[in-house]
C-alpha cells in the first residue's frame, strides 16, 4: 500500500492532474484568479464559506498564466495593475 500523498493540480491546459508535489499557488476557478496561498482576500472568502468548492492550485505561477488565470489584486498588486493597465489598452499581457 502506498502512503505518498497526491495532490490534485491543475496544469497549463487548465485541466486537473495527480501531482505528488503540493501546489504553491492557489486559484478560483470562476473568476480565473491565482494568488499566493496566504492571500488575506482568499482567506477571507474561504472562512466566510465561500470559495472552497472552486479552488484550484498550481504547481507555479507559469502555470496559472499558462491556464488563463490572472494575477489576483490583492496578494499580487503590481502584477495585478500591470495586467489591467494591458487589457484596459487591449493588450495581452506577459509577467
Amino acid at each position: 500500500m502506498s502512503t505518498t500523498k497526491s495532490y490534485t493540480l491543475t496544469g497549463p491546459d487548465g485541466r486537473p492532474y495527480a501531482s505528488p508535489v503540493k501546489g504553491a499557488w492557489g486559484g478560483h476557478r470562476g473568476g480565473k484568479i491565482y494568488g499566493r496561498l496566504d492571500c488575506a482576500a482568499a482567506l477571507r472568502a474561504i472562512a466566510r464559506g465561500g470559495y472552497v468548492k472552486n479552488r484550484v492550485f498550481f504547481l507555479n505561477e507559469a502555470t496559472a498564466l499558462a491556464a488563463g488565470y490572472r494575477p489576483c489584486g490583492t496578494c499580487c498588486t503590481p502584477k495585478y495593475r500591470a495586467w489591467k493597465a494591458a487589457t484596459e489598452r487591449g493588450e495581452s499581457w506577459t509577467p
